[in-house]
């Protein structure tokens, strides 16, 4: 899924952005060019930048997109705290057309290849230089996974119920996705497992007998019934018959 993900970037650029020292400007617009006429969107822009600036292009844009989706999961936080409507709130929001409405479907929190490991190198090379807001982005993310994981012992009836169980549905980082490397589930996982519950895990892509001490289920009927709370990310109709069960913030059914 993340070879399609690549080839669909290259085909479909949103932009091309090289960079190069001085002297091999004119090779960097060569190479721009090729990569342009490799894709079939046309008219794409391209800049030409030294690579250090290149480097921070990256850097910031996918800072800037872990930001909103933190900014989208603690306006899902208050919302589920205070008993309020998160969605019809965020389509409100949606609505102002300076914010629109891409990248706004809660979560667990950022996860996966890139947000992850970019949002921390930023903040790290923002060491000795003023900062608040990219290592609010750091902290939000840790936020919002010890909150989820709070309401899913809250659920599961922690300290009340005898042995609980509580099922991980998917590891993947998306809906459709083989791909579940630093899947924010994982980190709910981890911190419901601290307290000593039992979790199991229901991913059909893993061949493995368990995961991280945690049984792996091949039966998806046997791991529903076996279940007190299921956790989801991403919502599927593949478990909408125990919806009863199941904790999502997924409620757009869409990454």
């Amino acid at each position: 899924m993340r070879e399609g993900r690549a080839l669909f970037d290259n085909l479909y650029p949103s932009r091309i952005i090289v960079g190069a020292v001085d002297e091999l400007k004119d090779k960097a617009h060569q190479f721009a060019g090729l990569l342009a006429a490799g894709a079939i969107k046309e008219d794409i822009p391209v800049l030409i930048m030294n690579t250090t600036e290149a480097e921070a292009v990256k850097l910031f844009a996918n800072t800037y997109l872990a930001l909103r989706v933190s900014y989208f999961n603690e306006l899902d936080t208050y919302a589920e705290v205070r008993g309020l409507d998160t969605k019809s709130i965020i389509e409100g929001v949606g609505l102002d057309p300076r914010i629109g409405s891409h990248y706004n479907n809660p979560s667990f929190g950022y996860g996966g290849y890139c947000l992850p490991k970019d949002t921390k190198q930023l903040l790290a090379n923002y060491n000795n230089v003023p900062n608040n807001i990219i290592g609010a982005i750091v902290d939000a993310n840790r936020t919002r996974k010890d909150y989820i994981a709070d309401r899913i012992l809250q659920l599961a009836g922690f300290g009340v119920k005898k042995n609980p169980v509580v099922g991980i549905y998917r590891l993947t980082m998306k809906s459709g996705s083989d791909n579940f490397r630093q899947s924010s589930i994982q980190g709910v996982m981890k911190r419901i497992k601290a307290k000593g519950v039992q979790v199991v895990v229901y991913e059909p892509t893993l061949e493995a007998e368990d995961f991280f001490s945690s049984k792996v289920m091949k039966d998806i009927d046997e791991f529903k019934s076996t279940c007190d709370v299921i956790v989801a990310n991403r919502f599927s109709s593949e478990i909408e018959d125990v919806i009863k069960k199941v904790y999502t913030r997924d409620l757009f059914f869409r990454d």
